[in-house]
């Protein structure tokens, strides 16, 4: 039984106003934000549990869009109801037999789709968080219409080799005090990489951060960490801006 990996308490956050809107996609609402200027460049937000509509997760949206992107967080849960502080974490492995990280192909589609017909997107990366991140290391391995992507503290599923024959430059991040992902799977998932996979890649481990550390707002965050969580940040925005 695993303790509850939310280490960052998300019951008192402080307020935020986004800069972006909220639009319908087919059957899926999201969450977009546009830079000042206009652009042919997009990156696919993918959220944590805690859902789209999360404050952090918004803020991470924006934040990308500051830096020249087109930037959209959708709903990956389809309008279910996400994961809470509130709910009993004996419950997790329910909840995720039905929101699995693996399967969100069709949505990422809807999405890319979008981002080409409407927005008139050429290029376009994805960065996911934690649950995202999960779905990111999936999707990297099978859509090829992503041009690079940032998996932040995905959990590290060990299936079978065919998870690290990576289709285009992936990013791994990880908090060295993550109990959720033990230093052993990371150096492994490196070697499988190392063995597998044929295009540039990179695993980054941040030291003393715990789960969900590269999310939280400024006014969140302690002293010791805020360089590691700005740091974690500005490594994920130079790589998108390298290969998107």
């Amino acid at each position: 039984q695993m303790a509850d990996p939310f280490l960052y308490n998300t019951g008192e956050r402080s307020h935020y106003g986004c800069l972006g809107h909220e639009v319908q996609i087919d059957y899926l609402k999201a969450y977009v934000c546009r830079p000042s200027f206009s652009t042919d460049k997009a990156v696919i937000v993918v959220h944590d549990v805690f859902g789209w509509q999360f404050p952090d997760i918004r803020y991470i949206v924006d934040l990308i869009a500051g830096h020249g992107y087109i930037t959209i967080c959708p709903d990956f849960f389809k309008g279910t109801k996400p994961w809470t502080s509130t709910d009993h974490w004996a419950d997790f492995a329910d909840w995720m037999k039905n929101h699995d990280p693996m399967k969100v192909d069709k949505e990422a589609d809807v999405v890319l789709k979008y981002l080409k017909e409407q927005c008139g997107a050429k290029k376009i990366g994805i960065a996911g968080f934690s649950w995202g991140g999960m779905a990111v290391h999936h999707l990297m391995l099978k859509n090829p219409q992503l041009a690079a992507g940032v998996s932040l503290y995905g959990r590290i599923v060990r299936d079978s080799e065919e998870r690290y024959s990576l289709l285009n430059p992936t990013f791994f991040i990880f908090g060295e005090k993550d109990h959720t992902i033990s230093l052993d799977q990371i150096f492994l998932l490196e070697d499988k990489l190392k063995q597998y996979c044929k295009v540039p890649y990179k695993i980054k481990v941040y030291p003393g951060q715990v789960h969900g550390f590269a999310q939280l707002k400024p006014e969140d965050m302690k002293p010791d960490d805020k360089p590691y969580i700005e740091e974690a940040r500005r490594d994920m925005i130079d790589w998108i801006k390298m290969f998107v």
